[in-house]
């Protein structure tokens, strides 16, 4: 896939930051990421479990539930941020409702973020057999038409993340919806899944006949802090396994006129020694050269990198964890000084709200 390399010092310098151990990412000091938890999805009606992650405790902690919520971000993606919302017998239709402009989710709204919905729309949402039939009143056709594809991949994102959801269906006063009411962007008469991608507009590959899409996770700097963007990219078919893709995008990076990061695309001659791997269990290992410790302590492998390597591969059906190998050994250890002798699973959460 060819992607233009013209960018500005900045998200080089930047980037060149990722690979370092210690070098604090956009000029700030490094956080701890969250220890590798196995992703929890939630059900219609069903709280998610307190803990102390959650960074609530006692009552508070007993009316919260953790809740990924899709915003547009400063540079126009479509990213999550993981909310504590208010425990309710409906969380698909709160997820919306927290979606909407000058609503319930301005007082928690992180900053550098908006709202994909417009102003005074009102939301429901129906469950059946997997499927989400949500229900907008008039003043959802009140958006941009810059806007309309980016509310599909976020209304679309936000719902699915429910283990309920297989599908979703967007209907206004009741009307089904056939196609975007600005713009005219088709909906699958099935229903919206996953399938439609997120941030989709940003690769140069115009071949959809020969391609297919995989997700990857890059870096992009927020208001004094960074986040993972989740970006659909298209891979061509001759490359059959997903696995060796989805690491192939990440070594090739982005494109810097993006403005994102990939650890990976930095390292110099970094390279998998071996095709990637999956067991019964869904364990994924990668074997790499020592590249993927570049500018690192011996041993140490980046937390964004790491951090990258397994959101962008536990998108892939099957996939549950990832044990991340140099020259055929299990020896690594990550920033904190934390031996990886297991597989390591999907955070929990991801991009959490600093509020």
């Amino acid at each position: 896939m060819a992607k233009r390399t013209y960018a500005t010092a900045t998200v080089v310098i930047a980037a060149t930051c990722i690979i370092s151990a210690g070098c604090g990412l956009f000029g700030k000091e490094k956080e701890k990421l969250d220890p590798p938890k196995v992703v929890t999805q939630l059900k219609e009606g069903e709280q998610l479990d307190a803990s102390p992650d959650t960074e609530t405790s006692g009552e508070e902690a007993a009316k919260t539930v953790m809740t990924d919520l899709y915003f547009i971000d400063q540079n126009g993606y479509v990213v999550s941020q993981t909310l504590a919302l208010p425990m309710t017998e409906g969380p698909a239709k709160q997820a919306l409702e927290y979606l909407v402009a000058d609503g319930k989710v301005m007082d928690i709204l992180p900053n550098g973020f908006r709202t994909v919905l417009p102003a005074g729309t009102e939301v429901d949402v129906d469950i059946k057999d997997g499927k989400a039939i949500v229900n907008f009143s008039e003043e959802f056709g009140e958006y941009a038409a810059e806007d309309e594809k980016k509310i599909l991949e976020a209304v679309t994102w936000t719902l699915t993340q429910f283990d309920s959801v297989k599908s979703v269906e967007l209907r206004v006063n009741g009307y089904k919806l056939e196609e975007m009411p600005v713009n005219g962007t088709p909906i699958n008469e099935n229903g919206l899944t996953r399938e439609v991608g997120i941030n989709t507009g940003y690769s140069d590959t115009v071949d959809l006949t020969n391609t297919r899409p995989l997700t990857v996770y890059y870096l992009s700097q927020g208001v004094g802090e960074y986040y993972y963007v989740p970006v659909t990219e298209r891979v061509s078919n001759k490359m059959k396994d997903d696995l060796t893709a989805t690491v192939n995008e990440l070594i090739e990076g982005p494109g810097l006129q993006t403005g994102l990061i990939s650890g990976l695309s930095l390292m110099s001659d970094l390279k998998l020694l071996e095709d990637p791997t999956m067991d019964d269990e869904g364990v994924v290992t990668l074997n790499f050269n020592e590249a993927v410790m570049a500018g690192n302590e011996e041993n140490v492998i980046s937390n964004e990198v790491l951090q990258s390597l397994v959101l962008s591969l536990t998108e892939q059906a099957g996939v549950e964890s990832v044990s991340v190998l140099v020259n055929g050994k299990s020896e690594l250890v990550n920033e904190d000084g934390e031996a990886l002798t297991a597989p390591v699973t999907r955070p929990e959460k991801i991009n959490v709200g600093s509020f």
